[in-house]
């Protein structure tokens, strides 16, 4: 009996410690990814703003990014922990961080693509997904969306 108590221990200490060390590295090259490809995109500016300016004549179109990403166990374990003593759970915010940014990227990236220049009415709507029995987040969603705009090509 004692023993079987000490391998369920050592089962979960694993268990964190390879959920630990995989999902920090995924964390950091997915940052990484995110770094460099927003450098690539910076030339694609966003705006929360409605309109499209007043001189503008070229064409409008709808783009979107969305992106699921899941959370390592590890970081579902010290929420959990931090859910019983209450304060901030920096691993759902660096969850959402890398969501947000990447959803904004692949939309950049559609805008990209049809040779827009900028996106306006830019919005950004979250859920979670895959919630357990207890309502734990398994995952989150954030999808990035607004209106690309494209200049008319010159009729030279």
């Amino acid at each position: 009996m004692e023993l079987d108590k000490l391998v369920q221990v050592g089962l979960f200490v694993a268990l964190l410690l390879i959920g630990y060390g995989c999902g920090r590295y995924n964390e950091q090259r997915h940052f990484r990814s995110i770094k460099q490809r927003e450098q690539t995109h910076a030339g694609i500016l966003c705006f929360s703003f409605k309109t499209a300016p007043a001189d503008f004549t070229g064409r409008a179109e709808l783009v979107t990014g969305s992106v699921v990403i899941s959370i390592d166990y590890f970081k579902k374990v010290a929420a959990a922990l931090r859910g019983l003593l209450g304060g901030r759970i920096s691993a759902y915010e660096s969850l959402l961080e890398r969501a947000r940014r990447e959803a904004l990227l692949r939309m950049k990236e559609e805008a990209k693509a049809m040779g827009a220049q900028r996106i306006i009415n830019v919005k950004l709507e979250t859920a979670a997904i895959s919630k357990n029995a207890h309502k734990n987040v398994g995952a989150v969603e954030v999808i990035a969306y607004g209106t690309a705009l494209r200049e008319s090509e010159s009729l030279e």
